[in-house]
């Protein structure tokens, strides 16, 4: 699924990043930046992030056709990890679902909306017909209006998602036609 990688792009604020695809040799760096992320952040995170083994295990079991890790990169340093995932089969085979995490230093200057232009893009080329996502409504408010800014429809699931204290939290689906 790669293509034109690397890619350097231009930020709103002027800084430049390079997009490139997650390889194992990114593990420990993926690592460092999501040990960086406020604790706030990451404790929404999909998955445990906090576990170095797991981050291993992504790097030594890359198939780029069924899950697309791309990360932004500024000088040496992670600033962004996007993951564009499909199914093998089944009735969702023909729809992507599409994960992210910014760096706060780098949100609101047009990296996220990037990101998923990038999947955009490489769902149109591998023939998908839908790209969908899924957010907490409140805390993720400026990435469902950025979404929704995109094109994509929300529909909000009351308390469907689950906080790690066991707080409900409404949770916004976004999907787009391609």
């Amino acid at each position: 699924m790669p293509h034109r990688y690397p890619q350097e792009t231009v930020l709103r604020d002027g800084r430049k990043v390079l997009l490139r695809p997650f390889t194992e040799r990114d593990v420990d760096e993926l690592y460092a930046f999501f040990q960086r992320l406020p604790l706030d952040y990451r404790r929404f995170a999909w998955d445990p992030i906090e576990s170095h083994a797991l981050i291993e295990t992504w790097g030594r079991n890359i198939d780029y056709a069924k899950v697309f890790p791309l990360l932004a990169v500024d000088g040496h340093r992670i600033v962004a990890d996007a993951t564009l995932h499909r199914r093998d089969g089944g009735p969702l085979r023909l729809v992507g679902r599409i994960k992210w995490m910014i760096d706060p230093e780098y949100r609101g200057v047009g990296l996220g909306t990037m990101l998923v232009n990038q999947f955009i893009d490489i769902g149109r080329e591998n023939g998908l017909r839908h790209m969908s996502c899924m957010l907490i409504s409140d805390l993720e408010a400026d990435a469902v209006k950025t979404l929704q800014e995109l094109g994509f429809d929300s529909y909000v699931v009351r308390g469907y998602g689950t906080d790690p204290d066991g707080n409900q939290h409404d949770m916004t689906k976004l999907v787009l036609k391609l």
